[in-house]
């Protein structure tokens, strides 16, 4: 893909998501994801009505009358976009890749971030890092986000996601948002992801793509594990070796889910075939309800 058709690329995604940027995503992404932290400003003399527990007790105590803290909320926040580019995520048996609706849901996060005057910053990697967009505020930056991810051809075909985990981990040292972006066909990325979780708000998002958990009966096929470029037949005329496969794709899922959850991290499920946006915002909507509660 050149420059032209990058560009090009970049303002479809941004005309085609703007409004429902606009108009939905981004108050579900600030009421959700905004002022969850609170710097300590000042304090000041005790007024009626005022939240007792917000009563500076060192203070009364020293001064003879009473005081109460104030606080600054704080309201800007880094999302980090950590986005799996590995061979398998290049499958996809729809109309869209694994990658390009992992494209189409950062675009949409990035341009809500933008809006709401967050920082965005982007990790790609497959068995290495290999492209690093370090995070800044502004419409032009998020542009420019979603347009290395349009652009962006990977060197390798493995998954190492621990590696990109630990870089996040290395350079954010305030509390951030983190969205990983993968089909999580992966292993030893544990120890990082526990450690992400616990220090960032952590979504993980399991990209998905229906022949994965359905084949159709189409006889003998010769099936590639594209990272590994390891060939298995398959006979997918026997009703038996379809029902068993789809059963393995229904454990493998609810597997990785009690997994990710158990390290720290929220899931949200995506498929290749089925629009983005209500699972994101039926996860943002989920989000608020347990804030309020």
């Amino acid at each position: 893909m050149n420059l032209a058709e990058v560009l090009a690329h970049v303002r479809r995604l941004e005309l085609r998501h703007r409004r429902l940027v606009r108009n939905l995503l981004v108050g579900e992404y600030a009421s959700v994801f905004k002022g969850r932290g609170v710097e300590f400003a000042d304090v000041r003399p005790y007024q009626y009505g005022d939240d007792v527990r917000t009563i500076d007790w060192r203070v009364t105590a020293r001064t003879g009358h009473a005081y109460v803290r104030r606080y600054v909320e704080e309201r800007e926040l880094t999302l980090y976009l950590v986005v799996d580019r590995s061979a398998s995520d290049a499958f996809g048996s729809t109309r869209r890749t694994k990658a390009e609706l992992a494209t189409e849901v950062c675009a949409i996060l990035a341009l809500a971030a933008a809006q709401a005057h967050d920082r965005v910053g982007a990790v790609l990697f497959t068995d290495r890092v290999e492209h690093h967009v370090p995070p800044r505020k502004g419409a032009r930056h998020a542009l420019r986000v979603i347009r290395e991810l349009v652009a962006f051809e990977p060197r390798r075909a493995g998954t190492d996601l621990a590696a990109a985990l630990e870089l996040v981990n290395r350079v954010t040292r305030r509390r951030s948002l983190v969205f990983i972006l993968s089909d999580w066909l992966a292993a030893g990325y544990e120890t990082e992801l526990a450690i992400t979780a616990r220090r960032h708000d952590t979504i993980a998002v399991r990209l998905g793509d229906p022949r994965e958990h359905a084949l159709p009966s189409v006889g003998l096929v010769a099936l590639q594990d594209p990272e590994t470029g390891t060939w298995r037949d398959v006979d997918t005329s026997d009703p038996r070796v379809r029902a068993e496969l789809a059963r393995a794709a229904r454990e493998r899922d609810r597997a990785l889910a009690r997994s990710l959850r158990r390290l720290g991290a929220d899931v949200i499920a995506l498929d290749t075939n089925r629009s983005s946006i209500g699972p994101l915002l039926a996860f943002f909507q989920a989000r608020e309800r347990m804030r309020r509660h």
